[in-house]
């Protein structure tokens, strides 16, 4: 376990019942963190009806989760790739504990026409990507580095980037194309904070089993097949590829997230981890 008590952290995306933003959010309050966890506002039909059924809504019952565990949480609904709302999402923070330890950029783009042959690819699905996954981050670091910066530091940064961004995938091209951003974006501002004590790193993880392969399955099954069994043979197809045996899970990121957010990666800045179980080494 990772000493963490007294230190606060903000997690975007972390709205999923199966989600990664949950699963850090989660994991970084075991260690001892206060947590100010994020989503945008969906409509209660973008629930899963299971999750419905068992009295899941959302960020609300994450926040409620982390409370019942003994850590202060908060959650606050805001568009990443708005600056005005970015900009609240931090004030909220700083006025409710004083300070932002650690930031995890987890808030990504939903799978969908973006899943297309580049020579098919709609314009505005491209921008629709780099809005939410490049934008959306770099507003997001930008003002929690201000923070970190203004009060000296210390700090510490996880973008969350995808194996995708160190080799591309055919049609993933607008995916790949953010991906490969927030690899870039991690190297330059971990140079840029490195003065201040800051360390930045990202988490590139394969594909990992959450809703989101429910969407990934929706938008590239082929015809006639139903979304279920392409979700279920991506994740076998998956696991018979990787040496460990099996695709990710959530709890498998928030692990390197926790790490990551301790002082264990302190002299670490910059790095690029991959969480693909073997599947992909560099």
């Amino acid at each position: 376990m990772y000493d963490l008590d007294g230190k606060v952290a903000l997690v975007t995306g972390a709205g999923g019942r199966r989600g990664i933003g949950r699963a850090i959010a989660t994991r970084l309050a075991q260690e001892g963190c206060d947590v100010v966890v994020n989503d945008i506002r969906k409509p209660p039909e973008a629930i899963p009806a299971e999750d419905r059924e068992s009295g899941w809504d959302g960020l609300p019952s994450v926040v409620e989760e982390i409370q019942a565990a003994g850590r202060k949480a908060v959650g606050v609904f805001a568009d990443v790739s708005e600056r005005a709302q970015v900009a609240d999402m931090v004030q909220q923070t700083l006025d409710r504990f004083g300070r932002i330890d650690i930031f995890v950029a987890n808030a990504g783009s939903q799978p969908g026409r973006d899943r297309r042959l580049l020579v098919e690819l709609e314009e505005d699905a491209f921008d629709e990507v780099q809005r939410i996954n490049v934008k959306g981050t770099f507003l997001c670091c930008q003002a929690v580095a201000r923070h970190m910066v203004e009060r000296g530091g210390p700090g510490k940064i996880i973008i969350m980037s995808s194996r995708a961004g160190k080799q591309a995938t055919a049609r993933y091209g607008a995916y790949v194309a953010s991906k490969f951003a927030l690899v870039g974006l991690t190297q330059t501002l971990a140079l840029e904070l490195g003065p201040y004590r800051v360390n930045v790193n990202a988490i590139c993880p394969g594909l990992v089993d959450t809703e989101r392969v429910t969407f990934m399955a929706e938008a590239l099954k082929p015809e006639g097949v139903s979304t279920d069994d392409y979700r279920r043979r991506m994740l076998e197809e998956r696991g018979r590829e990787v040496p460990l045996g099996r695709p990710a899970v959530a709890d498998d990121v928030a692990r390197t997230a926790a790490f990551l957010a301790s002082a264990e990666a302190d002299y670490l800045t910059g790095l690029a981890v991959s969480v693909t179980g073997g599947g992909w080494m560099l």
